[in-house]
């Protein structure tokens, strides 16, 4: 297997793209995205853009250009134009920039995607794509590249080094030249190379990477690549390592270096296509071999794959990478390089090196050599070396020289140097460094975060060290034993801050408890930040107020509770409160009182402070805060009599309450104090006015005036309307303000109101003014007069004898409105007498003439009128009204009335004609024709049958409309009016009196009547008898009504327009009409039109052309004989009209009946006429071809009057009906070779043919005619044709498809073999004869799938394969098609034919579907179980272990299983431990199993302790009790401990627990069961949790007093010595000023004695008396100073 995968990305042939553009002038590539060709076809310039990850992959845009380059991941295009520079945007097609340069511009390349490298013959310059900056200039070229050919570019990431790279034909070779430049400093380098890159790669143990540079380079005498470091160095070694040429690549040299970061590797391309590949640090070649026959002219890296990809001169798109599978296994087995192997793996992550580097580990401890087994172990794939079995593998082994470390501290010095310590290895280092009594290394390791810190660790340094326990904690994350190390040093402000930051909560009151009890002041400013932490309180504040009101601090809760309170928010309303209440209730009202008053606090208890501040005299205070009606009433009644509650505080007050309490009070004042009868009456009053007017709009005017009216309070209503009515609308305020001001007696007022408000009700008004008759009756006439009550005001005042107000109303107030008073009057039967007075006072021009005259007409009283009217007639007035009342009283008294209504100018004629229609019609006619009024006139006419003088009166009257109304047809009146007519209308002396009835009679369609009208006129020698309208509407009517009589008129009348007639009658279909006319006036063509388009009779054509004889007609008939399809007769007559115009026609004609003789006449008239147009020559040989005349035929097509001929299109034609001599002849005349060849085929001249289609060139002509090869059975010439077809890759799927359908097998693989070996030869040639093997010679399949794969449609090839059966072949094409998932399902369902052991596992881990790889682990399992572990192993990564851990139990084997959970539990999965665990419990092997558990945690301790708690083993109880111990069951795990004797542990577990219960319950145990060795050992471990009277009890009870003599001299000892520092504490305070001390650390001094910490000297009695007894487990130690950690942790 290769450490690369190489493969064919795309064949840029296949995409209709020419080779010949395939060069580095022509095709550039950026990256993986993009590839640009520039090409030049038929002359026409254009670019290519090919979209390698794209469906549509290739766009072309018709760009002249001479350099075109893609942007690396943007569609964006920069063209060259000379030295004129352009960036596109090709998604928009939108120039984004430009850039004329001023040198000329020779090398382009994107160095990143924002900026563009441009190289001129001098200088070096950088454009950025964003913003309008102008290229910045980087350097100029170095003298010695001035002679190169530039071919590249690059720049490392920081753009600070950049190298210009060119070749150049020197001493017969090409020399390559490059310079490389600092922009840092300035300054630049030349030196011999060939290529060129750079890298940003991070060394082993580096902190920063390091931008390393290589370059390749060929001379005369050496070959070799370089790798150096260039700027700040960290530390790579310069490398210089040869390359290996063949003997047949002499002339190669280096094109191309691409570096891949991620796998630390340099890929190298020559100009033969050769590969290198390099180790990046190291400079060791891993592969070499070609990859192109061509070369790779242009490549870049590809990102997706951390390789290259290149394209070589066949249009072939390359792609190499390295491949994780293979590299560590090829350097391994084939290079034999383990270490390079174990380098690669480690720092680029490869999955599947575990034995590689376990292999290499063992070997390193086998050798001794633990510090290379150390870095081993350091470089391992996720640490799966650094685990707690090879800790103890190393602390078994013995020094290998004595003075020299042991191998696990050399183990883990390696480790240090590459890496941080992982949590069992910090443990184990610190465990030996306190040993050695060096913490100075710890300090040294914690403070270079060489170590992990753990809670483990913590307490191993907390007895030793507890600031280095605590910041052990602290980095740990152990909250609990952080907090306990604060407190032990009494550091309680860094509690807090510790707490707030990791978000936990310890025990808060007991802090507080003991800061309040020892410092007060302390206490306060503790409480408040407690109280104020950032994150809120942390214990609740009334715990702290209850703690500083039961020492009687006041002021200090105060002073705490405002501070806190400070923001007065909504949520604090209890604190609020109880802060107020404190000071009420204890005495300082003053205090409570400032704060209400100044608003500190407003969110407290209202009720209750209110209540407590009316106890105390705070009336004001309390009326602030009482919100229930019952507690403001009697506030409010008291404030109100207070004298030092001032009414406008009083009236603001109000501001507060709800509008409801506002009622209720209002409503309670008004009812105490309802008039104002005494001073505290009108406070109240005056309070109730202004609260009602400041709140009229919240209360509503209409809710006041109730409490008002309630209240019986009318002068609290009077003074508050007066107030508000003047700004406000509402009718009931302005009607409730009338009433009051009435009730009052503010007559004045109301005068006003009624006068100038416009909001009252004035029916209300009327009716209250009406109601209470006040003395002066002008508010009521005002308001009458205003709103139009004036016949109720007339009945009203005349009938309460008021008829001085009348009198004085109709003469001064309103004289307009006298008609309404006097008609008023007369309704009422006042007497005329004075109605007459007060006419006869009444002015002239004082009112409207319609409106008095209409109500006495109505009454019947118009004659009272007479005299006034006539005075206003002296007065020379015109009114209409004055004259229509006049005409009205003539008429009625019939005095002159005619002549009044003839003479009189003044009248309105409509109104005096309606008033006299019924009694006087024909004075309603005068009065009607006076005024013009027309309609009425008519229906009056109508209605009384005075037809005649209706008629005078349309006629005179001379108006359209007005004859339109009378003619209409539903007018019943209509026969007697026209007859009325025809006897007025003879007597008309102008046209323009007979003009429009004539035309209202044509309008309304009365023909018959219009035709005996004109018939009398025209006819009966009248003075109208010669005119022409009159004659042609006469005719038209008769051709609409009766066309038999226009054959008379048009004979007896010669005044007429002929055409206009004729046209007429035409339309009327009356065609021997039209031509009577015609022939009459003379006009030969419209009536031989007649004749042929409308009579249709050609026989009279034939015989008036004759008589005419005239061309014109002539060509007319011969038009109509050819529409007919008189052909021949047609043609003669348009010969003998000499008329060509017609010859498309004639054309089709002659086409149609198969005349081609008579066709040849008639062209032949056109080409003497000298009409040129191609389809007269066209028809004209075609009618020669058709006539099989060719001699005509030759000679005319090459004579020059056949100059527009389109002989193409008659030998078309020839050849479509199968005339192929005449179209031999015409191919032959304009060389067309393709239809030529096809027309020679046709004629079985297949020489001919072939040599007319080779000049052709032309695929279609090569498959018609290899069609007919085919078919001839000639498959030689077949073959010779069909090798033309094949290389059309559009072609070839239609000859294959013939071919099969016509069972010509073999012939088609001959073919296509054949075809392959083409230059032109394309994929779909390669694919289909893969599919025809597959079909019909298999045997080939397996060699032709090898050698051409690359060049294959993979998809396509895998169906036909698929459908059959060939599943070697189909697998291998899946695996190159990367659908590994198909090809492993392919294997499993056919694995006699297709499965591979190692070609198997080498794809399952590129599987992309996880379901396949559990399908291939079940059918491992079914069908290779002995190869299980090996493919779970390979998939160890990848697969979900929960998954297959159910499976493996589904099919029962786990023991099969067994490496792979031992590999799997690295993980730390809990499925995983939890099924090892139980597989380890069932082979009893403890010492794996507690191995297990102390590596990995993930699993439910307590189910697998109780699931060995009873085990048969000792071991696997004392596992039991150690999980019971680490998930604190103390109980159960000492119970266990207990019952197996291992005392020890069972003290150990007491110990930890730190629980008095249980260590002196075990203390009890071993004194009730008389073992006073476990006693004192269990006091010395147990001395935290046990009481000293508990331990002095049970000693004496059994006499084990000397046992416990120990525990008390070291119990006198820490009494002694926390009184010492209690005594320095209390001298301390006492020499402080103000008696303040650090009283705080006395609780500290115990607390912070470590556990165990018993004053023993050494090789004392009482050391001795401590020895355990042998009777332990086997391996524990005797003596307590050598015991290790319980359960030997």
């Amino acid at each position: 297997s290769l450490p690369i995968r190489f493969q064919e990305i795309l064949q840029l042939t296949n995409e209709g793209l020419d080779q010949n553009f395939f060069t580095f002038s022509n095709l550039t590539m950026e990256s993986e995205k993009y590839i640009c060709i520039r090409e030049t076809i038929n002359d026409q310039q254009s670019v290519a853009i090919v979209e390698l990850e794209a469906a549509q992959k290739v766009t072309k845009f018709p760009i002249g250009t001479e350099a075109a380059i893609m942007n690396p991941t943007q569609k964006i295009l920069l063209v060259r134009i000379g030295n004129n520079l352009q960036l596109y945007d090709m998604n928009i097609r939108r120039k984004l920039k430009e850039h004329n340069s001023n040198e000329s511009v020779v090398f382009l390349k994107w160095i990143t995607s924002n900026t563009l490298a441009i190289v001129t013959t001098h200088s070096v310059y950088h454009w950025a794509l964003e913003g309008n900056v102008a290229p910045t200039k980087m350097f100029d070229r170095n003298p010695n590249l001035s002679d190169t050919q530039i071919i590249n570019y690059r720049a490392d990431s920081t753009q600070q080094w950049l190298v210009l790279v060119g070749i150049a034909q020197r001493e017969n070779r090409i020399v390559g030249a490059m310079q490389l430049y600092s922009v840092e400093k300035g300054g630049s380098q030349q030196f011999e190379g060939h290529a060129a890159a750079f890298a940003n790669y991070t060394l082993p143990n580096a902190t920063k990477p390091s931008i390393l540079f290589t370059f390749a380079v060929r001379t005369p005498t050496a070959s070799k690549i370089f790798l150096i470091e260039v700027g700040e160095s960290t530390g790579f070694q310069k490398r210089a390592v040869d390359i290996f040429f063949p003997n047949e690549s002499q002339n190669d040299f280096p094109v191309s270096l691409q570096i891949s970061e991620k796998y630390g590797v340099v890929y190298m391309i020559t100009k033969l296509g050769f590969l290198y590949l390099f180790d990046l640090l190291t400079g060791t070649t891993i592969y070499m071999n070609r990859i192109s026959a061509t070369t790779i002219f242009v490549s870049c890296a590809h990102n997706a794959t951390s390789g290259i990809i290149g394209v070589n001169r066949n249009g072939q798109v390359l792609s190499v990478t390295v491949d994780e599978t293979n590299i560590v296994p090829y350097l391994c087995n084939v290079l034999k390089n383990f270490d390079l192997a174990i380098s690669i793996s480690s720092r680029c992550k490869i999955p599947g090196s575990e034995n590689l580097f376990t292999e290499q580990f063992n070997r390193f401890i086998s050798a001794g050599q633990y510090k290379e087994a150390g870095q081993i172990a350091a470089q391992s794939p996720g640490g799966f070396l650094r685990s707690q079995q090879i800790l103890q593998r190393l602390q078994l082994l013995p020094a290998t020289q004595p003075g020299t470390p042991t191998p696990i501290l050399q183990y883990l010095g390696a480790i240090l140097e590459l890496n941080k310590l992982n949590k069992i290895e910090s443990i184990e280092l610190s465990r030996i460094a306190l040993q050695q009594n060096r913490p100075q290394l710890l300090e040294k390791l914690l403070g270079e975060d060489k170590i992990q810190c753990s809670e483990e660790l913590g307490d191993l340094l907390r007895q030793i060290d507890p600031v280095k326990a605590l910041q052990i904690y602290y980095r740990a994350e152990v909250k609990p034993k952080v907090v306990a190390c604060l407190a032990d040093s009494g550091q309680f402000e860094k509690i807090i801050t510790y707490c707030s930051a990791v978000n936990y909560t310890p025990d808060w009151s007991y802090l507080l408890h003991n800061v309040i009890a020892v410092n007060p002041q302390n206490s306060v400013i503790f409480a408040q930040q407690l109280l104020n932490a950032k994150n809120g309180p942390l214990i609740d504040v009334n715990s702290i107020v209850e703690v500083f009101l039961q020492r009687a601090m006041i002021q200090e809760a105060t002073s705490l509770l405002l501070d806190l309170l400070k923001e007065n928010k909504p949520q604090d309303s209890e604190l609020q409160t109880r802060v107020l209440e404190i000071n009420l209730i204890n005495g300082f009202p003053q205090v409570a009182d400032a704060i209400m008053s100044n608003q500190v606090l407003t969110h407290y208890n209202k009720k209750q402070i209110g209540s407590l501040c009316e106890r105390v005299g705070l009336c004001q205070r309390a009326l602030e805060c009482f919100t229930e009606f019952v507690d403001i009433q009697r506030a409010f009644h008291n404030a109100l009599a207070d004298p030092n509650v001032s009414a406008e505080y009083l009236v603001n007050r109000f501001t507060e309450f709800p509008l409801a309490i506002t009622i209720d009070l209002l409503e309670d004042i008004i009812r105490t104090h309802p008039t104002p009868t005494n001073p505290l009456s009108q406070k109240a009053i005056q309070i109730v006015v202004q609260v009602a007017t400041k709140f009229s709009e919240q209360l509503t005017s209409a809710t006041l005036i109730k409490l008002f009216e309630k209240g019986e309070c009318v002068h609290g209503l009077y003074f508050y309307l007066g107030q508000i009515v003047n700004f406000n609308s509402d009718p009931e305020v302005h009607f409730k303000y009338i009433e009051a001001a009435a009730t009052v007696g503010q007559i004045k007022e109301v005068e006003r109101i009624c006068r100038e408000s416009n909001y009252y009700d004035p029916e209300r008004t009327k009716n209250l003014l009406k109601e209470r008759r006040l003395p002066d009756q002008l508010p009521l006439i005002i308001v009458c007069d205003r709103f139009d009550f004036i016949e109720e005001m007339t009945r009203y005042l005349y009938d309460n004898s008021h008829l001085k107000y009348i009198e004085g109303y109709v003469q001064k107030v309103n004289p307009n409105n006298a008609p309404k008073v006097i008609g008023t009057l007369i309704d009422l039967v006042c007497n005329e007498d004075f109605i007459r007075n007060l006419l006869i006072n009444f002015p002239t021009d004082a009112c409207s003439v319609d409106e008095l005259s209409n109500a006495l007409e109505l009454r019947g009283k118009l004659k009272l009128l007479l005299p006034w009217l006539e005075n206003r007639v002296r007065e020379n007035v015109t009114d209409s009204a004055t004259h229509n009342s006049l005409a009205k009283i003539y008429i009625d008294c019939k005095n002159n009335a005619e002549s009044f209504l003839q003479t009189n100018k003044f009248y309105d004629s409509l109104i005096v004609g309606k008033y006299c229609e019924n009694s006087e019609p024909l004075l309603a006619v005068i009065a009607y024709k006076r005024g013009q009024c027309d309609k009425e006139l008519i229906q009056i006419t109508n209605t009384h049958s005075l037809y005649k003088q209706q008629a005078r009166y349309l006629v005179e009257r001379q108006e359209s409309n007005l004859w339109a109304i009378v003619l209409d047809s539903n007018n019943e009146h209509r026969a007697s009016l026209i007859e009325q007519v025809q006897m007025i209308l003879p007597d008309c002396k102008t046209p323009e009196q007979l003009l429009i009835p004539v035309q209202s009679l044509m309008q309304a369609q009365l023909n018959d009547d219009l035709m005996k009208l004109l018939e009398k006129i025209l006819f009966e020698n009248s003075q109208f008898a010669g005119d022409c309208n009159l004659q042609k509407l006469l005719i038209f009517t008769a051709i609409k009504t009766a066309p038999s009589a226009v054959m008379n008129y048009v004979s007896r009348l010669n005044n007429f327009d002929a055409k206009e007639i004729a046209t007429a009658a035409i339309n009327a279909e009356l065609f021997e009409v039209a031509f009577f006319i015609y022939k009459k006036n003379n006009l030969s063509i419209l009536a031989i039109e007649v004749l042929l388009d409308n009579l249709h009779d050609i026989e009279r054509a034939i015989d008036f052309a004759e008589q005419k004889n005239e061309s014109i007609l002539f060509a007319k008939l011969a038009r109509a004989q050819l529409k007919e399809g008189s052909v021949r007769e047609a043609i003669n007559c348009f010969i003998r009209a000499d008329e060509p115009d017609r010859y498309h026609e004639v054309i089709h004609a002659c086409k149609e009946n198969n005349l081609f003789e008579e066709l040849i006449r008639y062209l032949q008239m056109c080409k003497r006429k000298s009409v040129r147009d191609t389809i007269i020559d066209s028809e004209l040989i075609y009618s020669f071809a058709r006539t099989e005349q060719f001699d005509e035929l030759s000679n005319f097509i090459n004579s020059a009057s056949c100059s527009t001929g389109n002989v193409q299109s008659v030998a078309d034609r020839c050849l479509n009906e199968h005339r192929y001599e005449a179209a031999k002849i015409l191919y032959t005349n304009v060389s067309n070779f393709a239809k030529l060849a096809l027309t020679l085929m046709r004629l079985k001249d297949f020489s001919g043919a072939i040599e007319a289609a080779t000049k052709a060139n032309n695929t279609r002509t090569w498959k018609e005619l290899h069609w007919a090869c085919v078919e001839a059975g000639d498959f030689r010439l077949a073959q010779v044709s069909g090798l033309h077809i094949i290389v059309q890759a559009d072609e070839l799927d239609e000859l294959i498809r013939n071919y099969e359908s016509q069972g010509y097998f073999d012939q088609l693989i001959v073919l296509l073999e054949a075809g392959i070996c083409l230059e032109r030869a394309h994929g779909g040639m390669f694919t289909e004869l893969a599919i025809l093997y597959s079909k019909y010679k298999s045997e080939k399949l397996l060699e032709h799938l090898k050698v051409f794969h690359a060049r294959l449609n993979i998809s396509k090839v895998l169906r036909a394969v698929e459908r059959n059966h060939q599943w070697p072949e189909l697998t291998f094409l899946q695996i190159h098609y990367e659908e590994f998932d198909n090809a492993i399902s392919t294997m499993i369902k056919h694995p006699i034919d297709a499965w591979d052991k190692d070609l198997f596992k080498q794809i399952i881990v590129k599987a992309a579907n996880l379901d396949t790889c559990y399908k291939a682990i079940s059918f491992y399992f079914e069908e290779h179980p002995d190869l299980v572990n090996d493919l779970l192993l390979a998939l160890l990564n990848r697969i979900d272990h929960v998954r297959v851990i159910t499976l493996i139990k589904q099919l029962d084997r786990i023991q099969l299983a067994k490496p792979y959970l031992i590999a799997a539990q690295s993980k730390n999965i809990d499925v995983v431990n939890q099924t090892l665990n139980d597989l380890l419990i069932k082979e009893e092997n403890y010492e794996a199993l507690r191995v297990s558990i102390d590596t990995f945690d993930n699993f439910d301790p307590i189910a697998l302790a109780q699931s060995i708690e009873r085990h048969e083993l000792l071991e696997f109880r004392r596992i039991s009790a150690l999980l019971f111990k680490k998930n604190q069951r103390w109980k159960q795990s000492i119970d266990i401990s207990r019952s197996d004797n291992f005392w020890h542990d069972a003290m150990y577990t007491a110990a930890e627990s730190r629980n008095q219960e249980i260590s002196e319950e075990l203390l009890t145990y071993f004194a009730s069961n008389q073992r006073p060795d476990c006693f004192a050992a269990c006091l010395y471990i147990c001395y935290d949790s046990i009481r000293p009277d508990i331990a002095l009890e049970l000693a004496w009870r059994y006499k084990m007093i000397d046992f416990a003599m120990p525990f008390l001299i070291q119990l006198v000892s820490d009494v002694t010595t926390k009184l010492e520092a209690l005594n320095t504490k209390v001298d301390k305070i006492k020499t402080t000023p103000n008696g303040v001390g650090g009283i705080i650390g006395v609780d500290g001094v115990a607390s912070a004695m470590p556990m165990g910490s018993m004053i023993l000297p050494p090789g004392s009695m009482v050391g001795a008396m401590l020895a355990i007894p042998g009777s332990v487990a086997p391996g524990i130690p005797g003596s307590l100073s050598a015991l290790p950690r319980p359960f030997g942790i």
